[in-house]
């Protein structure tokens, strides 16, 4: 639980930093384009840092999911956007609402009551046809992305952040699928392509729903899309459990800390506030 904890402190943190060293790469030049933007903003040590927050991130996740429910994961990971909403209201001056702080301490609560009911990683290995399923659910998250690019507006965020969402969820639920990491296994193990497949699928339609389109609804549909699906198959295939006679307390935990980041589904992409790349 401590490395889910620490995957969402990395995750959320990172966020925050890209942005003020993108923001700042923004102001200091003008013209060139995305990808001028992006070679400018790898100068910034803060883009840098961002970005081996975010590998950090990733290590503690996979060692969390070798050790607790990923329900319990999925929850933590969900939970990145208050660290992102605390972190930008010191670094971006970002002013949170008495509502969003108060759903800064609804996560910390759900996080809580999750901390103290769950079990550990269940023992299962699942059925064989979930490895395929598994692969069969990246190709589908790729056609989901397809399907939203066509279409506009608040549907088309929903979509793809949902997308996104899952492909997320796919790689939470793969890498318990994944029991060797010897090269011969790996190759023969649809749920390692599955891993890659729903993982870059995940970024792609992730940057296009924040590119265009709302934030907020594109978030809320991430947090969806990558907390309930992996929860659900941990525990119906893959045996993750509660602790003895605590799972009612796990399930109210899971929905507190979601409904929590839900309510601050802005902060999917720290908020820019005018000003903010000057005082960074």
């Amino acid at each position: 639980m401590v490395c889910a904890l620490g995957a969402a402190v990395c995750f959320g943190t990172a966020t925050v930093l890209q942005a003020v060293a993108a923001r700042a790469a923004s102001a200091g030049e003008s013209g060139g384009g995305d990808a001028a933007l992006l070679l400018r903003a790898l100068r910034q040590w803060r883009y840098l840092a961002g970005l081996a927050l975010d590998g950090l991130g990733f290590l503690l996740q996979i060692a969390a999911l070798r050790s607790v429910p990923i329900y319990a994961v999925g929850a933590a990971l969900a939970a990145s956007l208050a660290v992102t909403a605390v972190v930008a209201a010191r670094l971006l001056g970002v002013r949170l609402s008495g509502l969003e702080w108060g759903a800064v301490g609804v996560v910390c609560a759900g996080l809580a009551l999750l901390g103290l009911a769950s079990g550990t990683e269940g023992d299962r290995t699942g059925p064989d046809w979930l490895r395929y399923a598994l692969a069969a659910a990246a190709v589908a998250v790729l056609l989901l992305g397809g399907i939203g690019g066509r279409l506009s507006g608040r549907t088309r965020a929903l979509l793809l952040g949902l997308g996104a969402g899952c492909g997320f969820g796919v790689v939470e639920v793969a890498v318990r699928l994944i029991d060797s990491l010897r090269p011969g296994d790996l190759l023969v193990n649809p749920a390692a392509y599955a891993l890659l497949l729903g993982g870059g699928a995940a970024f792609l339609l992730l940057t296009s729903a924040l590119q265009r389109g709302s934030v907020t609804t594109a978030t809320a549909g991430i947090v969806i899309g990558e907390t309930i699906g992996p929860a659900a198959v941990g525990v119906v295939w893959l045996g993750d459990r509660t602790r003895e006679g605590m799972a009612g307390v796990a399930a109210l935990g899971f929905a507190v800390a979601v409904a929590g980041a839900l309510l601050l589904a802005r902060f999917g992409e720290a908020p820019a506030e005018e000003g903010a790349a000057e005082r960074a």
